[in-house]
């Protein structure tokens, strides 16, 4: 889940931004604050293990509009994503076939729209949306296949550049303090996917406490892949060859095996990237908005499953409607939703780090199969690194985000949240009861 496009698309423009060390420091700073996060959904994973993850953690730790807060903008996080690889698709499907610019439609914010962009779009889009129709089996096969051949596509990268680059290529190692927060507030984006792990907690066949560390080993795993992909990136190509290359990881694989080649396969790894985020957020999104329906914070069809392949048909469908609309935008549309679903995730981990310090609080003999080593330690903690990072994104930071695109998607969300919470209060007039808690929580309310 959390290794998609990005990693291919985006580390060139990184390394400028923050210089090659630079860039690798600024991933290994937003790991420490994800890596406390993680610590903490371990914990809450494998003591309260109910499909809509988040949702769980936050109506037993801060209640029903808490929890309605965080599991709204976690959805707005999942859908910045899928809407990420929609939009990815088309460019990596031009790269391997030399083009793929086909009926001109329009430009939006520098970006031309094609009418093949548009169709290769819609295909992959109904392509997950039939994945996540035939349930959680047909994904993980899917999720596995492609993930084995990413990670042997990874390593041929890795291993020759490492071998065979030369060390003065890194210059600039560091450029502006700037440089560094801006890709500082990214890392938010990339790292987002080992919390999808709670969203299918229900359907995970693994010891609660195994699951608990198959969060950690997530976190580790991604912060190695992004430092060995601009490390080796930093090693193959010098500053002038980065600067002038469109794609700079496909044209270090190139060098390195020097042959075209090389490029396309480091490129078809990026596609099997973005089939595995687009995927996993997807199957992320899904089951978290069937939780919230479940939980009466939207509409009762949408907690409808499947009889067959148990699967939540109606959210599948609305995913995939909304899906269909990012085709239409451009590769600028691709960073306002980098940093937009940024801010997103770090609110959303703010509400669940809050919940963890009261749920230790009010529920201490709550059966914890993964257990945080020093609580009272590590709470706090991860609230100021939450808490620091929100006020990256905040006007008067040199990492704020941009008005009034990335504000107005933003303030949008929020308001729509508002809209459907309203309602949903009004249709369900025991919101707030002790009932409404049982639905939720289902087996768990006994054991709180």
């Amino acid at each position: 889940a959390m290794i998609g496009w990005g990693w291919v698309v985006l580390t060139g423009e990184m390394i400028v931004l923050a210089g090659t060390l630079g860039a690798a420091l600024a991933f290994a700073c937003g790991s420490l604050m994800v890596i406390l996060i993680g610590v903490i959904y371990a914990e809450l994973t494998s003591s309260l293990s109910r499909a809509g993850g988040e949702l769980t953690f936050t109506y037993v730790g801060i209640g029903p509009r808490g929890s309605y807060a965080c599991s709204w903008m976690l959805v707005l996080a999942y859908m910045t994503v899928v809407a990420f690889e929609v939009v990815s698709l088309p460019t990596v499907i031009g790269y391997l076939t030399n083009g793929l610019n086909h009926g001109y439609l329009y430009t939006i914010a520098g970006s031309k729209i094609y009418l093949s962009w548009v169709a290769v779009g819609f295909l992959g889009t109904i392509g997950i949306g039939i994945i996540n129709f035939f349930g959680i089996r047909m994904s993980s096969f899917v999720q596995g296949v492609a993930a084995a051949t990413l990670l042997l596509i990874g390593l041929s990268f890795f291993v020759p550049g490492n071998i065979s680059g030369d060390l003065s290529n890194l210059e600039p190692k560091f450029t502006t303090a700037e440089g560094f927060l801006r890709v500082l507030i990214m890392t938010p984006f990339f790292f987002l996917g080992f919390d999808v792990i709670p969203q299918i907690s229900e359907e995970i066949a693994l010891p609660f406490r195994t699951v608990g560390k198959f969060v950690l080993l997530a976190i580790i795993c991604a912060t190695s892949w992004y430092i060995l992909v601009m490390w080796t990136v930093g090693l193959t190509l010098d500053e002038t060859a980065r600067i002038n290359s469109e794609l700079v990881t496909a044209d270090a694989m190139a060098r390195l095996y020097s042959h075209s080649w090389g490029a396309r396969a480091l490129i078809f790894g990026g596609l099997l990237g973005i089939l595995t985020s687009w995927n996993a957020f997807f199957l992320g999104a899904s089951r978290l908005l069937y939780a919230m329906a479940r939980g009466g914070m939207l509409p009762p069809v949408f907690s409808r499953l499947h009889p067959r392949y148990k699967s939540p048909v109606a959210v599948i469908l609305l995913l995939t409607s909304l899906s269909l609309f990012a085709p239409f935008f451009g590769r600028q549309v691709l960073l306002w939703l980098v940093n937009t679903g940024g801010l997103a995730t770090v609110l959303s981990y703010f509400f669940v780090v809050i919940s963890f310090i009261r749920i230790r609080k009010l529920y201490p003999n709550l059966k914890r199969p993964y257990r945080v080593f020093c609580p009272h330690i590590i709470g706090p903690l991860a609230t100021a690194a939450t808490i620091i990072f929100i006020c990256l994104y905040l006007p008067g930071s040199p990492s704020a985000l941009v008005w009034p695109q990335e504000w107005a998607i933003i303030i949008l969300w929020i308001l729509l949240g508002i809209f459907l919470f309203s309602i949903s209060r009004k249709q369900n007039t025991t919101f707030d009861s002790k009932n409404q808690r049982i639905q939720i929580l289902g087996e768990y309310a006994d054991k709180l």
